[in-house]
C-alpha cells in the first residue's frame, strides 16, 4: 500500500493559528498607522498599505505566470475592491474611533456572514447579540457628541459590509491555485484601481524617507503578513468557521489598543464587545450550520 503524502510544514499548522496571528500582528500595524494620520488622511494611508503589499506579492508570487480564467480576472478584481473599501473605511473609522470599539463593531460583517448562512434560531440569536453589541458599544460606551465619532460609527459599518464582501469572495477565490497568489493579484488591482482617487493623497510619502519607511512597515504588518495567513485559512475552511474562529479577536484588538494607544475601554465599550463575540460564535458554530 502506497504510503501518503507527508505535510508540508504550513499544513501541519492548524488554520485556527493562522487567523489569531493575522489579528495579532494587523492590529500593531493598525496602532502605527494611526500616528500617521496627522501627515497624510486614513484613505491615502490605506492606499499605501496595499501599494506596499501588492508590490512585494507580486514580486513574490508573479501571479501572471498562471493560467486565469476570465472568470476567475472578475472575481480577483472584485475581491481587490472589497480589499481597498475595506482598509480605505476601517482606517477612516480608526481616525475617530478608539481602536477596540472600532474593531468591535466592524465584526458586525463576520456575523452577518454566518447569520445569513445558518440555520434555525441560531442565527436570530446572533443577530439579536450582535444588535445588542452595537447598541452597548455606540450608545453606551462611545460619546456620541464627541467630534468625528458620528461619522466613525458610519465608516466602521461600511467597513464591516466591505469585510462580508471580501469574506465570501474570498473564499470563492481561496479554492483556486495557490491562496497568496490569488492574493497578490487582487492586491494588484486594488491598488490600481483606488489609485485615481487615493494616490494624490499618498504623495508626501515620498518626500519623507521616515514617513515612507513607516509607510511600508504599516503595509507588511497590516497586509502583507496577515492577509497572506488569512488567505490560507480561507483555503482550508468555510466562510462560517473562518467567522468562528475569529469571535475572539474584537478583545485582541482592544489589548493591543490599551497597550500601544491607551485607549481603554469603557464599560459599554466591553459589553459590547462581549456581545458581538458571542454572537460570531453562536451564528458561526457547525452545530448550528445543519
Amino acid at each position: 500500500m502506497p504510503s501518503l503524502p507527508s505535510k508540508s510544514g504550513l499544513d501541519r499548522v492548524p488554520a485556527q493559528f493562522f487567523i489569531v496571528g493575522s489579528a495579532l500582528i494587523q492590529y500593531v500595524g493598525a496602532a502605527i498607522a494611526i500616528g500617521l494620520f496627522a501627515q497624510m488622511s486614513p484613505a491615502s494611508v490605506a492606499w499605501w498599505r496595499v501599494l506596499v503589499a501588492a508590490s512585494i506579492l507580486l514580486a513574490w508570487r508573479r501571479p501572471w505566470r498562471e493560467k486565469w480564467s476570465r472568470k476567475d480576472l472578475v472575481t480577483s478584481m472584485v475581491f481587490g475592491v472589497f480589499i481597498i473599501s475595506m482598509n480605505s473605511t476601517f482606517y477612516e473609522a480608526i481616525a475617530r474611533l478608539p481602536l477596540g470599539a472600532a474593531v468591535s463593531l466592524e465584526f458586525v460583517g463576520p456575523v452577518l456572514v454566518a447569520i445569513f448562512r445558518g440555520r434555525g434560531p441560531a442565527p436570530r440569536i446572533a443577530a439579536l447579540l450582535a444588535f445588542a453589541g452595537v447598541v452597548s458599544i455606540s450608545g453606551l460606551g462611545l460619546d456620541l457628541d464627541a467630534p468625528g465619532v458620528k461619522a466613525g460609527i458610519v465608516w466602521i459599518l461600511l467597513a464591516a459590509t466591505a469585510w462580508a464582501g471580501y469574506i465570501m469572495v474570498g473564499q470563492k477565490l481561496a479554492s483556486k491555485r495557490s491562496a497568496v497568489s490569488n492574493l497578490a493579484a487582487s492586491l494588484g488591482w486594488s491598488a490600481l484601481f483606488s489609485s485615481v482617487v487615493l494616490a494624490p493623497g499618498g504623495v508626501g510619502g515620498f518626500t519623507s524617507a521616515h514617513l515612507f519607511g513607516a509607510l511600508v512597515v504599516v503595509g507588511v504588518l497590516s497586509t502583507v503578513i496577515p492577509f497572506s495567513l488569512e488567505a490560507l485559512a480561507m483555503s482550508r475552511v468555510s466562510a462560517a468557521t473562518f467567522a468562528l474562529f475569529t469571535a475572539m479577536l474584537p478583545a485582541t484588538s482592544t489589548i493591543v489598543g490599551a497597550v500601544m494607544l491607551r485607549q481603554l475601554p469603557t464599560l459599554g465599550e466591553l459589553g459590547g464587545l462581549v456581545l458581538i463575540s458571542i454572537a460570531v460564535w453562536i451564528a458561526s458554530s457547525p452545530r448550528f450550520q445543519r
